[in-house]
């Protein structure tokens, strides 16, 4: 009796200590693969009626611990974008360490478990800045949504400017080749869920081609399971004239072979109204005429695009990737009407003319890309080789016939002609690269050898009547050859609170552009370096500064090369300039990040000669030209803020606010050949509020605006802009189905007018492309859709260059 008295007392004692005492349970979260999933949601229930009792999220290694747990009997459960991990029973006496909760690659449905989208998260790396939307609301829209929602991001009709420069999109670094509204139309039709990050790279390091701008690289989630998936999508545009795309797409993925193919046809019909206004200037700087003309042009097209991509990988050491693109738009069909008034100094009308210009273009560009990948036996080394061929031809046919008349409306004369021009352009690249880890530190090297050829044709012909500007000598052949050496070194080292990335590349240019009609030859033949150095110090968690440096190439397009020249009438045209050589810039940024919410960015760019746009009046023959020309000099600098915060858990916004200096001196050809300097100062606003509709985050929305106060471009300064968008985007049938409504420059004053206004010039040009229209999308998905497919575009400096005829 005695006995059991001690072991009641012993149970009772042992219960009240343990009723007293918490514990702790510890672990990581990894897939099936063992891939660590950072920020996963983990879940504490209770084992009798699956109640919540506590959470808490894994950190960026997966790793995560729950505190103070009291004994009991636990469900443990951790979920990620919708999957969660098998609930594992726990019977809590003591500390716990559970080693690996694993999530499924295929969907558990949680009982009544709400996951809560994360923000998204700002790292700056010392070469750029990372944009993480996977699992945010942002995520929720397409991928033209979240590259408007980047940091240091401008867009400016369907632009994407980066610190005043085009910005050069990627597809998990491939370039993506298509022009701006394609690039545009591709990205609305793909989804922001299959986004992990976007990284701005504004001074791209030495194993990017020297030549260009910055980059905008979006990243996708990693293939994960064999299977099939495919989508049908279509899109119709209310405007002026209806519009619409279609598209289809199609994945397929074994554990050796992935395959990818897609088609997209895009027909459109646009209006683009131009007002153009011109005062000639005599001796003494007074206008002696005005000219008034209004332009409506209809633009016919169907776009057409389709590719292929194949991987392989023959083992865990070697793979292989083939990308293939056809694109092509023939039949274009452009016919423009205008209608000029000439007035004198006094305003009175003197004369009018009225002008039918006709034009049929046929583009086809076609490209193909072979890459061989080499993992060494040392972890991380890497021997990479790839090859590249690309043809691309133009061909375009322009019928202009002008009729004149006096005052009083009688007709004085006509003019006209006929005009067949040709480009043709092959491009060749090879590129061996080399990379190693070395301790703490890695190391990459490579070479790349580039060959372009030019080829272009222009005849004039079918002449009516005479003109002091138009005649057959224009006709010309002309030919191209370029040829670029080049080879790059880049070392990346971290240690403590401080991140290092130096690198140089050199580049050997050898190029030959010949003008049979003007009996000339310009050659290019330098050598030139490009050093790079990009410095990251994190002192906490909470703040960071970086410090990069860049130099970099502008090198002409093709077809800004040709001294042909497109007439809008016979005294309006656009000339090239096969005197045009390249630029060189220095780019200095500096950053300053507060929280991963607040970033601060001063940047300073000296162009050097760049490539401006220019416009020249002459006054005595009354003509307006428009070319591409090295300006003297150009450099610009400013100062970026940006906020990017979750307001509410369904309330994400970003705002960007740039303070902005640009200025270029030319050399004014038509104002006695003295310098001019044309500058500005501005600001850039855009604030986009994302907000999830519906629980279960499938209704989401979106309302944006954009100011613009001025820019510069070339020899023209725009006047201020603004820019309202609305959007709406439903997901149905577990994402499906896609419908998405979107309304754009609902306040119609995204159209600014551009001037050049200097010394004896006085000219400019206000045009009125559909920025304002009703679109609505449609996505169907089938198949296994989950999977990531492995899309992409093909990387090469040398296509950028190439310019379609419009």
């Amino acid at each position: 009796m005695k006995q059991t008295t001690y072991i009641l007392l012993l149970v009772i004692l042992t219960a009240n200590a343990l009723s007293g005492q918490t514990f702790k349970i510890s672990g990581k979260v990894v897939d099936e693969q063992n891939q660590i999933i950072p920020f996963a949601n983990i879940l504490l229930l209770k084992a009798a009626d699956t109640t919540f009792v506590k959470g808490t999220s894994a950190d960026d290694n997966g790793f995560f611990a729950l505190m103070d747990v009291e004994p009991n009997l636990y469900l443990l459960q951790a979920s990620y974008v919708g999957r969660g991990s098998e609930p594992r029973a726990l019977d809590i006496k003591t500390d716990v360490s559970l080693g690996a909760l694993i999530i499924p690659l295929e969907t558990n449905e949680l009982d009544e478990v709400v996951v809560t989208a994360q923000r998204p998260k700002l790292q700056r790396l010392p070469d750029r800045l990372v944009f993480s939307v996977e699992n945010t609301v942002v995520s929720q829209g397409t991928s033209w949504d979240i590259l408007k929602s980047t940091p240091g991001v401008i867009v400016n009709q369907d632009e994407l400017l980066i610190r005043g420069q085009n910005a050069t999109v990627y597809l998990n670094d491939r370039k993506v080749q298509l022009s701006g509204q394609e690039v545009q139309d591709l990205l609305q039709g793909l989804s922001g869920a299959n986004i992990k990050s976007v990284e701005v790279i504004a001074n791209p390091p030495a194993s990017y081609d020297a030549e260009g701008g910055p980059i905008l690289n979006i990243v996708t989630s990693k293939n994960i399971i064999p299977g099939y998936k495919g989508s049908v999508n279509g899109t119709y545009t209310q405007a002026v004239f209806p519009k619409f795309s279609m598209g289809t797409s199609h994945y397929y993925k074994t554990d050796k072979l992935h395959l990818f193919a897609n088609y997209t046809i895009n027909p459109q019909k646009e209006l683009r109204k131009t007002n153009k206004g011109i005062h000639f200037m005599d001796d003494t700087n007074t206008v002696f005429s005005e000219w008034d003309t209004n332009y409506n042009q209809i633009n016919s097209s169907q776009s057409q695009n389709g590719s292929f991509i194949l991987d392989y990988d023959f083992d865990d050491h070697n793979s292989l990737n083939f990308t293939s693109n056809l694109l092509f738009n023939l039949d274009q069909d452009q016919q423009t009407h205008l209608n000029n008034e000439m007035r004198n100094g006094s305003g009175q009308l003197d004369s009018t003319f009225t002008t039918q210009n006709m034009a049929n273009l046929d583009n086809t560009n076609l490209a193909f890309d072979l890459s061989y990948v080499h993992k060494l036996k040392k972890p991380g080394a890497r021997l990479s080789a790839n090859g590249h061929y690309t043809y691309f031809n133009g061909k375009s046919f322009q019928n202009l016939g002008s009729d004149y008349f006096d005052a009083n409306g009688v007709f004085l004369r006509e003019f006209g002609f006929d005009s067949d021009s040709e480009q043709d352009i092959q491009i060749f690249t090879g590129q061996l690269d080399y990379s190693t880890p070395i301790g703490n530190a890695s190391f990459e090297t490579g070479v790349k050898i580039s060959s372009i050829n030019s080829e272009s044709n222009v005849d004039f012909f079918n002449f009516m009547g005479s003109s002091n500007t138009v005649d057959a000598s224009l006709s010309d052949h002309y030919t191209y050859d370029e040829n670029v050496y080049a080879a790059y070194l880049s070392f990346v080292k971290n240690w403590e609170k401080w991140s290092m990335k130096l690198g140089v590349r050199g580049e050997l240019t050898e190029a030959e552009g010949t003008s049979l009609t003007l009996n000339q030859i310009n050659t290019q033949d330098f050598f030139e370096p490009f050093p790079s150095v990009y410095v990251l110090y994190s002192p906490s968690d909470k703040h960071s500064f970086s410090f990069d440096y860049g130099r970099n190439v502008n090198r002409p397009k093709y077809n800004d090369l040709n001294p042909f020249r497109f007439f809008f009438n016979e005294n309006d045209y656009e000339q090239g300039n096969p005197t045009l050589t390249p630029s060189f810039s220095n780019n200095f940024n500096f950053n300053y990040t507060l929280n991963s919410e607040y970033f601060f960015d001063f940047y300073y760019r000296d162009n050097g000669s760049n490539i401006a746009y220019l416009v020249f009046q002459d006054n005595d023959n009354q003509t307006l030209v428009e070319l591409k020309q090295n300006v003297l000099d150009s450099k610009s600098y400013g100062l970026d803020f940006t906020l990017s915060k979750s307001l509410m858990s369904s309330w994400f916004v970003y705002a960007y606010t740039s303070f902005f200096h640009e200025e270029e001196t030319f050399l004014a050809t038509q104002s006695g050949n003295v310098e001019f300097t044309n500058e500005v100062n501005g600001v850039y606003a855009y604030l986009g509020n994302y907000l999830t509709l519906s629980k279960d985050g499938t209704f989401t929305g979106e309302v944006t605006g954009t100011y613009i106060s001025k820019f510069l471009f070339g020899s023209y300064v725009s006047d201020e802009q603004f820019n309202l968008t609305l959007g709406l985007r439903k997901t149905l049938f577990k994402n499906k189905v896609i419908l998405s409504l979107a309304a754009e420059d609902i306040l119609e004053k995204y159209v600014p007018t551009y001037r050049s206004q200097y010394l004896n010039q006085d000219n400019f040009y206000r045009r009125r492309p559909e920025t304002q229209f009703i679109r609505f999308g449609f996505t169907y998905n089938f198949g296994n859709f989950r999977l990531e497919d492995n899309q992409r575009g093909i990387d090469k400096k040398e296509r950028d260059r190439l310019q379609s005829q419009q």
